[in-house]
């Protein structure tokens, strides 16, 4: 799905493709597992599994569609360390080849004290930055990743992730209305283009109903309605 809202009919079968493929690829698992917020969410999305050849080059095409069908208009891309790393590398090859050729860069966790030295490599920060990482828990992440960008005299512009897990953001330990995503569009102005949600998770359950994903869409489902955000 791109954005959080309507879909075009294309996007939602890319969005449903995503989660059969994250699936697939053990990278969306079932059970219990405890999230950053300490609850216990019957499902788990660790993008640090796409970790062959042939999965992190199929992810960066989910992505790269994703993108392109958003419409979101940007001049580079960003990948904030480590996870957002090879996922700005493969993200622009995959661009490069749909013909929308975009320099790229990331960030050290330290500085280099040798060589070029600093903190950044890749092509010099400038115009209006997407930064692509896997989630967005609480939004730490992308408001390091402004930071460094418009240190940097760039415009921190959108946010691609691969999915929202539509569900309310923690401050102070406290559940507040938004999720991070929302936070991030709506108090920071920056557009987000996510590939799938919670909400495509639900109907890929639910259409593929053998009696285990149902038990797993009845947990799912009842995580959402404790934990889900309005999406109005």
């Amino acid at each position: 799905m791109v954005d959080v809202g309507g879909q075009a009919p294309e996007q939602g079968q890319l969005a449903q493709d995503f989660v059969r493929f994250a699936v697939e690829s053990g990278v969306l698992r079932f059970g219990e597992f405890k999230t950053k917020a300490g609850r216990l969410s019957p499902y788990f999305f660790n993008a640090g599994l796409f970790d062959d050849g042939r999965k992190i080059g199929q992810l960066a095409e989910f992505y790269a569609k994703a993108l392109l069908a958003s419409g979101i208009e940007f001049d580079m891309v960003f990948g904030p360390a480590y996870k957002g790393i090879p996922l700005a590398a493969t993200v622009a090859v995959e661009l490069a080849r749909l013909g929308r050729n975009v320099p790229f860069a990331y960030n050290r966790k330290e500085a280099k004290d040798h060589g070029e030295g600093g903190t950044l490599v890749g092509a010099p920060l400038q115009g209006r930055v997407l930064i692509v990482d896997d989630v967005m828990s609480a939004g730490t992440a992308a408001r390091e990743s402004i930071a460094i960008i418009r240190a940097a005299g760039a415009t921190p512009h959108a946010v691609a992730i691969a999915l929202d897990r539509q569900e309310k953001a923690t401050e102070n330990g406290q559940d507040v209305a938004h999720s991070a995503v929302q936070y991030v569009r709506n108090q920071l102005g920056m557009q987000v283009c996510a590939i799938a949600c919670l909400a495509d998770l639900l109907l890929y359950l639910e259409r593929n109903g053998d009696e285990v994903m149902r038990s797993h869409h009845e947990k799912v489902l009842a995580y959402r309605q404790r934990y889900g955000v309005n999406e109005g």
